[in-house]
């Protein structure tokens, strides 16, 4: 494995070995040992948004594994306008021995990743999350003590958050439901992408409009901005659309009673989820945050170390 773009760039068995290896490196740093993985090495942080859990678990994730993060802000490199893409490549692949991308098109991490000899790892984009997908797994996983057969709700817009849980769900044995208006399906080119390692997983997708429907008995629900970066513009229209599509005390009560709830933050309290849920004993949004280092170590330690 040399980048990572999407969920579809692990077998089976790597993203098992990514998880693990996250585990892993979770009990080592809070026994206060670091690894040396990326000693000697710098990881070019290059990116198109800001943000706050991708920046610092980026860095605090090179930096127990031995390494140097060098942030570079969206008007220093000016991705794409300033410079082309194919050039800001070539030129970091001579100085550094990794890119970590935040980007506003994918598009633009497929062609960084094209001609860039290091390797590559999408940090957002408009189409796909992975990481963030890796972090919720490992919540998951975490919590739950499996991923396989467990039924996860996901209410809301079908986004680069949902197509990535797409994704690892088919990949880990998860039943996904997506709730969300119409108009705001995940893309079905996504939804086919999946399909192959839903069939070997047993892992089942079912896309419907009633959030209480999903939420029916789930072990996991799941909730994302109605309005994401860049789309604020659209917020009005979306508010509109998206009521009714909150996870709240009355959804909640829908699910197990052991039921967790998950969050990829930042969250518009009020608008998509509570604040007596989001701050109440079933939510491990905060572990969730907390669980972006510890993938991202494991995914980096991977990559690195083989």
């Amino acid at each position: 494995m040399r980048d990572f773009l999407s969920v579809t760039d692990l077998s089976r068995d790597e993203l098992r070995r990514v998880l693990d290896r996250a585990l892993q490196l979770k009990l080592e740093t809070k026994q206060g040992r670091w690894r040396t993985e990326l000693v000697g090495k710098t990881v070019a942080l290059l990116f198109q948004k800001p943000s706050l859990r991708t920046r610092v678990s980026f860095e605090q994730a090179i930096r127990h594994l031995g390494g140097h993060a060098l942030y570079l802000s969206p008007s220093e490199v000016g991705l794409g306008e300033r410079e082309s893409v194919p050039d800001v490549a070539r030129v970091l692949s001579r100085y550094v021995d990794g890119i970590v991308l935040r980007a506003n098109h994918h598009s633009d991490v497929e062609m960084l990743a094209r001609y860039a000899s290091v390797p590559v790892i999408n940090a957002l984009s408009d189409l796909t999350h992975p990481c963030q997908a890796l972090a919720d797994l490992l919540t998951v996983r975490e919590k739950k003590m499996r991923l396989s057969g467990l039924v996860m709700a996901y209410v809301g817009d079908g986004n680069n958050v949902a197509h990535s849980l797409i994704l690892g769900a088919a990949k880990t044995g998860i039943h996904l439901r997506i709730a969300c208006p119409s108009g705001f399906e995940p893309q079905a080119a996504i939804v086919d992408t999946a399909a192959l390692d839903r069939e070997a997983t047993g892992a089942t997708l079912s896309v419907m409009r009633s959030p209480a429907d999903a939420a029916a008995g789930a072990d996991i629900l799941y909730t994302d901005v109605w309005t994401s970066m860049g789309q604020e513009t659209e917020s009005e229209g979306r508010r509109r659309a998206f009521i009714g599509y909150r996870i709240d005390a009355q959804l909640l009560a829908l699910a197990k009673p052991e039921a967790i709830v998950m969050h990829d933050l930042p969250a518009h309290r009020g608008e998509e989820i509570t604040d007596e849920v989001i701050d109440g004993p079933q939510s491990v949004v905060f572990d969730q945050a907390e669980n972006r280092l510890h993938a991202q170590k494991g995914l980096l330690s991977v990559i690195f170390d083989g």
